[in-house]
């Protein structure tokens, strides 16, 4: 069972989710919260696997929320589903910074939820495709004068280092595998690597690395 946590300042918008979500046979609706800081006690105490947080809300928005969600004690299993009225929101970047898996918009269909729900909780990133070019671009535009790729990149091997870039192309461990002529085990196998080398959460971190490090530029993204 996918254990998920609602996060949204109007009731009646969590009630909706949470009655779509608890009747599918695979998901648990463990807690609803109105706010941020509401949010992380329940995260605190009832560890879900997945939240789908609202990002903005009076007092503590969802951006704090979720750093402060993801920085607690035995929290590196929980994914950050965000939430976000508008097709190009000033703060999904930063919610991505801090550790979300993923964003949809709120205007997705239900199967659209469901799917992000579990799309995140088996550890894969959600960029809603409305949404992903336009953030990229605006992100690499705002760091232009980012640092240095980090150092641990030089610690990629060269197929490593492809199986990033092709994943900040959005492409899944099976679409890798096809791409690379290789078997989607050993796909699974250099993403793990990558993942630890890196100290990557999830591919949500992984393209925002690739993207900001400069292995990978808008439009050359394994296309």
């Amino acid at each position: 069972m996918i254990n998920v946590l609602i996060v949204d300042d109007q009731t009646i918008v969590r009630a909706g989710f949470a009655a779509l979500l608890a009747a599918q046979d695979d998901i648990t609706v463990i807690g609803e919260a109105g706010d941020g800081r509401e949010a992380v006690a329940l995260a605190e105490h009832r560890r879900p696997d997945v939240v789908v947080m609202d990002i903005r809300m009076p007092g503590m928005d969802g951006i704090e929320a979720t750093r402060r969600i993801l920085a607690l004690p035995g929290s590196e299993n929980v994914r950050v589903l965000v939430l976000t009225t508008f097709d190009v929101d000033e703060y999904v970047y930063e919610a991505l910074a801090v550790g979300a898996s993923g964003f949809l918009l709120k205007d997705a269909t239900a199967d659209e939820l469901v799917s992000a729900v579990r799309v995140v909780a088996r550890g894969d990133s959600l960029l809603a495709p409305q949404v992903t070019g336009r953030l990229i671009r605006e992100f690499t535009k705002q760091r232009r004068n980012r640092p240095q790729a980090p150092s641990e990149l030089s610690t990629l091997t060269a197929r490593e280092t492809e199986v990033l870039v092709l994943i900040a192309g959005g492409l899944s461990n099976g679409e890798i595998a096809q791409r690379l002529f290789v078997s989607e085990h050993t796909v699974k196998t250099h993403v793990a690597r990558v993942f630890t080398k890196l100290g990557l959460r999830d591919r949500a971190q992984a393209v925002m690395l690739a993207y900001e490090s400069g292995v990978v530029v808008p439009g050359e993204s394994g296309s």
